[in-house]
Order: C-alpha cells, then structure tokens, then sequence
C-alpha cells in the first residue's frame, strides 16, 4: 500500500478501525478471561417503594474486599497464575507479530521481493498458533480457577447464613438474599478472582506494545504516550459514578425481583382475590426505579465512549502527521510506520482496559458491600464458652421457669413470669389467643431466641449451657406449616436422620399412616414432590411431615398448630398417627383448636393482659 493512499482514506474512526485490523496481524491476544456479566441484579428492598432511591450501604474499601475474600483464593492461586501466563505469552506473540509484518512491509511489499516472503510467513503462522493455543489456556485455567472461587466463596456465605436466626430472616426478603448469594458473588468473583488475572496482563500487554512502540520511534512514542494520563483520569472520572449508578441499579432490581418472587410464590392468593392488576402496579412502580437506574447507567456509559473515541482520534492524527514527516524526511520507513500504528492500535484499547478495570472495581465494591453485610451480620444466640453437648439422650423433662420474654425492637413484652413443667411423656397443650406467646415458647425452648429472663432446663440442666446443636438433637418440632423440600418422599422424610435407609423411611410412613398413598404414586418413595411440596394435598404433607418426626425419634416433641388448614375428616386421620408420634414422648402441643386434644392432656392458657404487660398462666377448670 503506497503512503499516499493510505493518507487520503476519510479519517472516520470505523474506517480507521477496520485498516487497523486489516494491518493487524492474524493473532489474537488472551480475550478479557471473565466477561463482566450483565446479570439480573436482586437486591435489598427500598422501603419507601423506589427502589433508585433507596440508601445506599457504607462503601467498603478496596483493601478490605481483598483482606476478606483473597484467603478464598488459596489452592486456586496457580491457576490464575498460570491463566496470566499464558495470556502474556499471547501479547508476547502478538508483539513479535506485528514486527514481522512491518519486515515484510519494507522487505516484501515494498521491494515487491516475493522470494523474502515464505520465511516471515511462516514464522507469523507458527506465532498465530503459539499465540491460539496460549489464548485458549489462558481463558479456560482463569475460568477454572474462577469458578471453583465461586462455588467456595457462596459456600462460604451460605454457610454463616444457615448460622442465623430466624429474626435475620424475618427481617429480610427472600429475593434479597438469593441475589446476594449469587449477583453480589459473582461481581466479587469479578475483582478478586479473574480480575486480578486482567490487571496483570492488561498492564503487561501496556508494557510490551508501550515498549514496541518505543523501540520503532522513541520520540513519536513520546508524543502519543502523553495521552495515556487522559485516558486513566476519563476512567477515574466516571468510576465513582458507575459505582453509585450500579449500586442503585442492584437495589432496585431488588425491590423489583422481591415484587416477582413474592408474587408467583402467592399466585392462589392473587387470583382468589382478583388482585393481579394490584401485583402488576407494584411491579411496574418497581420496575420504574430499575428503569432510571438503567438508564443513568446507559448515560455514563454513553459518555465514556465517545470520549475514549475522540482521545483515540488525536492520537491517530498525531501519529499520521508526524510519521509522513519522518517518512519525507527519511527517517522511518513505511513497514515501521505501519508496525508503529499497529501497535499503537493494540496499546490503547490495553489502556482503555485499565479503565474499565476501575469500572469493575466499582461494581465490585457494590457487590461486597453486600455481601459483607451477610458475613458481618452475628446469630442473635450463640453457644456459651462453657456449653458442653448432651451425650446421652434426654429424659424428656422441660421446665420453663419465671421466664419473660421480649422480641427485638418491641417495648411490651410477650411472656413475663410464665413458669410450668413437663414430665417425660407428659402432654402439655398450650392454648390462648393469637398474639399471646405460643409460638414464642417453640422459638426460645429450640433457643432461636434467648429469655429476657428466667431459665429453661432440660433434664435439670440449663439449655444455655449446652451446645444449640445437642440440644436440637432432643427436640422434634412439627411446624404449623408442613415444610417440604422439592425432592423425593424417601428424601423428605429421611431428612429427620441423616443415613436413615429406607426400611426406616418405610416404617416410619408406615406409622404415620402414609404409606399406602404413598405406594399409589408413580415412583414410590423416589416420586418427587415439588416445590415445598404441593404435588399432594395438605394432609398427605402433613403425613409425610409426621413420618419425618417420627424417624427422627427425639424425646421431646413440639407441634405448632398441627391441624391449622385441616378439614374435620382430614384432621381425625391425621389424629391417630400423631398420637403415635406423641407416644412415650414429652409433648408440647400448641394449638387453639381443642377438639381433637386427648382429654388426659394438661392445659394451659396463655393470656396476655391488656393493662398489665405480663403473661397470666391457668389450668382450665382451676380459678386463678
């Protein structure tokens, strides 16, 4: 190609950009190993319904993002390491084969000596393979490590979130947690994990064309490089803006998801209620919050091309007029020109990563932050320094005494001064107007929640100075609720008992009278049940719920509403394998429905008072 030519082509940036690649030799540097996922975000709701507008976390600095999330990193660290390797091994070719092509400009092209082709050509063809085989190593060894970081990282969080109590739960959204278990991961992943990988060969790949560049002309590398500084503060500029945009953006998809989340979960309650142009409001208003933090995002990023464009435009004139001055002047050669432009065209894009490095920084930060307070948030109870495990199986004996009991950010207490005792074997059936505590006592003898005052005792023995976990062992509980897992029967019910077979899943249905419907269904025992269960009707899950206790066999057994949603016919079967459950087994049974409760039972009525904050305790027919 005659220099003239060349000159005389329209100096638009696409016309620019396809010469470069049509100079560009046919080898191709490492891609970006991880590419910045455009995921769903799901995050917190926005009290006041705008989602944009909702308040932003304290930002998390970058040198605790790594002091927390580096460590995850270990044993996967030579795969990032080798990722990088071969990445730069890729620039390193890419370098190599740009300088040929500039040879073979001036030696081949230029000359029009074909006889001085054949060698340059092949060494270019063998670094092109070099260059395909180093690129494909680098992207899948930083993938691998990549993806196993984040199979640990939400292992971990996972893990400290089944530490919680149920009071962070009630407290939060579903959607909210599972976007931070998975959106705010995979961000972190981002800028801990592969990222690290794209810096250290970004700035290789600058240094390597930076130093090409230098190497052809010195002083028109010189003039370009004094550009690079505009390049980093553009991006410097707009990452602290695309990180609140993208904090924002999450927080509404939040609200948003929980909207969807909450939505589908209750679809029999919309319909019934003729309410899904209310669900459809809530939804949009959502979504509009989504829609202007998407929209500032398309804003920033609208910007922050055009301007990296226009910086690439001065450069390019810069090296198109002084390179046809230095090639007037004789002192640089068409093929050098052209190898200069090449890695000019390479060095900045390399330069606009580093940028976008700060980009992913940003959205990173948000995603920590998040995340950061799951792992900062504490279990409301813990085990004692002193707390020892049960090593036998209890007795059955529960005592509450003198306790009182007040929930979290609420003046009026729901228990005060409620002490009673249940024998081994003994039935005790708590009954009393919703709001009185009955619940509550589940939630403080399982230690979800700690007294405000008075003990309980197992056995004589204080459940605070034994471990959450033994005490768990000894105490079954039957939720108001049946609470199912979408996989099979055998797997629901054998859930009471880790390693239990399935003689012990099958006498256990047996016993609580499910087993023949169960033998109905198309696979048994392995037929799945679905989400939480509502492939079968709510006595069956009741039933399955029952055998699940059963297997478990604790001494001490708590049923929460049992027959809450049962109809009478549904109720008295569901009755008698209860009454088995109950056999032999201290029995807290917590109910305002008292037709089905066996008459040997003793009772007791929680009674909240409406002038006194205290909670009164009765046996029926006894005067108080």
């Amino acid at each position: 190609m005659r220099l003239e030519a060349w000159l005389r082509m329209p100096p638009t940036p696409l016309v620019r950009r396809r010469l470069w690649l049509r100079m560009a030799p046919a080898v191709v540097v490492v891609a970006r190993t991880r590419e910045s996922r455009r995921v769903t975000r799901r995050l917190s709701f926005s009290p006041s319904g705008r989602g944009d507008r909702a308040p932003l976390a304290p930002a998390v600095t970058l040198r605790r993002t790594f002091r927390e999330f580096w460590p995850g990193t270990r044993g996967l660290r030579r795969l990032f390491a080798a990722g990088a390797v071969f990445a730069i091994l890729a620039a390193l070719c890419e370098v190599a084969a740009i300088g040929l092509f500039g040879h073979i400009t001036d030696e081949v092209l230029t000359t029009r000596n074909l006889a001085a082709f054949w060698a340059p050509a092949s060494m270019w063809l063998g670094l092109a393979a070099v260059a395909g085989l180093a690129s494909f190593g680098g992207t899948y060894l930083t993938a691998l490590g990549a993806e196993r970081f984040l199979l640990k990282l939400r292992d971990r969080v996972f893990a400290h979130v089944q530490t919680l109590t149920p009071d962070y739960f009630e407290n939060r959204r579903l959607g909210d947690l599972m976007a931070r278990l998975t959106d705010d991961i995979e961000a972190i992943e981002e800028l801990v994990g592969s990222g690290v990988v794209k810096l250290i060969t970004t700035v290789a790949s600058v240094v390597f064309f930076a130093g090409a560049a230098f190497y052809v002309r010195w002083d028109l590398a010189l003039v370009t490089l004094a550009l690079v500084p505009a390049f980093l503060l553009v991006s410097k500029i707009f990452a602290s803006r695309f990180r609140t945009a993208a904090a924002r953006e999450r927080r509404s998809n939040g609200a948003m998801n929980s909207v969807i989340e909450e939505s589908l979960a209750n679809q029999p309650l919309v319909q019934a209620y003729n309410r899904q142009n209310n669900e459809s409001v809530r939804l949009n208003r959502e979504g509009q919050g989504w829609l202007r933090a998407n929209l500032s995002q398309a804003w920033l990023s609208g910007m922050y091309g055009p301007l990296v464009q226009v910086l690439e435009t001065v450069c390019l004139i810069i090296v198109l007029g002084f390179g046809a001055w230095q090639i007037a002047q004789g002192r640089l050669t068409l093929g050098g020109l052209l190898a200069f432009a090449a890695y000019l065209a390479m060095l900045y894009p390399a330069v606009q990563s580093l940028g976008q490095i700060a980009l992913t920084v940003s959205e990173a930060a948000a995603g920590s932050d998040r995340v950061l307070e799951i792992l900062d948030a504490r279990p409301a109870v813990t085990d004692r320094p002193v707390a020892v495990p049960l090593i036998s199986r209890s007795r059955g004996r529960v005592e509450f005494d003198d306790i009182g009991f007040t929930y979290p950010n609420r003046r009026r207490p729901t228990l005060s001064h409620l002490s009673f005792v249940a024998e081994p074997g003994e039935l005790i059936v708590c009954t009393g107007p919703s709001g009185s505590g009955k619940s509550t006592l589940t939630k403080l003898l399982l230690r979800f929640y700690e007294p405000s005052a008075g003990r309980i005792l197992l056995d004589g023995v204080d459940i605070r100075d034994v471990t959450r976990a033994s005490l768990r062992e000894n105490v079954t509980i039957l939720h108001q609720e049946s609470m199912l897992f979408s996989g099979s029967v055998r797997e629901n019910i054998a859930y009471g008992r880790s390693g239990a077979s399935l003689d012990d899943v099958i006498r256990a249905a047996e016993l609580a009278g499910v087993h023949d419907f169960i033998s109905t269904l198309p696979r048994g025992y392995e037929t799945p049940l679905g989400q939480r269960g509502r492939l079968v009707s709510g006595g069956q899950r009741q039933r399955i719920a029952i055998a699940r206790a059963l297997l478990r066999d604790a001494p001490v057994l708590v049923l929460d509403e049992p027959m809450t949603g049962l109809d009478e016919a549904t109720a008295a079967r569901v009755m008698a394998p209860l009454r088995r459950l109950m056999a032999g087994r201290t029995t807290i049974l917590i109910t305002h429905d008292l037709r089905h409760v066996p008459v040997e039972a003793r009772r007791i009525v929680l009674e909240p008072t409406r002038r006194v904050d205290r909670i009164r305790i009765r046996r029926l027919g006894v005067p108080v």
